[in-house]
């Protein structure tokens, strides 16, 4: 695999009028039952609703946890009540993902926990076939102990869907151990198959990647750094690149973006620029900030912070809806607040 190469140039700056360019508002808090509400995923569906996704009940380790499902139709203003979508009995339900697939269907991905920590745990999907209102039954997609998901899938330039997937392993709830490790998982809409790809290794580790396809060959992924919670100054995203269409991958290397071990989004917008997403600190998950690339991963020419504050602003996911507007979701507040923030790319070139 050949080495990783690329510059960035990092103008530093802030929207002067971010109050109109950035519009946040809370989908969902404390008023609802279960404290916990963790991390959120958004897609926009074929008839123009929005739908999110988040995993909720009285902590990040509890058995009660269950995956929820709110909407926002196109003209309104408030989220439907959060429904149960995924909710195995005596298990744990986590890392709920929705994607609205190109042939029709809703996909649902999600994980279950079968010890004490996330090492314990499966992939699993459902689909819809009438607009996320009614879903499947399971199916597993992963049975390999330590597998987890968060992002949204792509759909590559050959129609196939590439998956963001992850094992990690430790066992331990406070440090993600250096043998976990992106990968993904390739699926064929005519065959229905899932294939895994080569795996994302890292000196410290990574998970949660957030791929982009630049052409037939060439992807780009950011991931997760592994590691503990403790201050660091050397704490980056990771990232790497495949040559041959994303099934095999380069060893993960720092990037120059800083990363407090928490997940990123990482998207190509429909005029082929591209999003980043993430915390910019090594300790802390604030502030939160976008940054630009118009020249394939190149150079970026902008950061600018879209949330900053006392609270944390975790686990964004960035779309680009029907109107190209982005839309950001993230959660605060000790991950029990969702939020849910518009904006248009003009916003961060300015």
């Amino acid at each position: 695999m050949r080495s990783l190469y690329f510059t960035v140039v990092l103008v530093m700056g802030f929207c002067a009028n971010a109050a109109e360019d950035f519009v946040h508002n809370k989908v969902i808090g404390t008023e609802y039952p279960g404290k916990y509400k963790h991390p959120a995923a958004i897609t926009q569906l074929d008839n123009g609703d929005l739908y999110i996704t988040y995993y909720g009940g009285d902590g990040e380790y509890e058995d009660n946890s269950a995956v929820m499902g709110m909407r926002l139709k196109p003209g309104e203003t408030k989220w439907s009540e959060p429904v149960k979508i995924a909710d195995t009995p005596f298990q744990g339900e986590g890392n709920g993902v929705v994607w609205q697939a190109p042939d029709g269907l809703v996909w649902l991905f999600y994980v279950q926990r079968y010890g004490d920590t996330w090492s314990s745990a499966r992939i699993f999907a459902k689909i819809s076939e009438d607009g996320a209102h009614t879903w499947s039954d399971s199916m597993v997609l992963s049975f390999e102990m330590g597998t987890m998901l968060r992002g949204l899938p792509i759909v590559l330039n050959n129609g196939e869907y590439l998956l963001p997937v992850y094992y990690e392993t430790g066992h331990d709830r406070e440090v993600i151990a250096p043998e976990s490790a992106s990968y993904f998982l390739r699926h064929d809409p005519k065959t229905r198959k899932w294939t895994p790809t080569e795996r994302i290794y890292s000196d410290m580790g990574n998970i949660q990647p957030e791929p982009v396809q630049i052409d037939d060959n060439y992807l780009i992924a950011y991931c997760r750094v592994g590691g503990d919670y403790e201050p660091s100054t050397t704490r980056y995203l990771i990232r790497a690149e495949s040559r041959d269409g994303g099934n095999t991958w380069s060893r993960g290397v720092n990037s120059p973006f800083k990363n407090p071990n928490a997940a990123v989004s990482f998207i190509k917008l429909k005029n082929g620029h591209l999003l980043l997403v993430f915390n910019d600190s090594m300790i802390d998950r604030i502030p939160l900030n976008a940054a630009i690339s118009t020249d394939n991963d190149k150079t970026w020419s902008k950061i600018v912070t879209i949330g900053e504050g006392e609270e944390t602003y975790a686990y964004p996911m960035a779309i680009q809806t029907q109107d190209e507007k982005i839309h950001v979701v993230y959660t605060s507040d000790n991950r029990s607040r969702i939020m849910h923030c518009v904006f248009e790319e003009s916003a961060l070139l300015k």
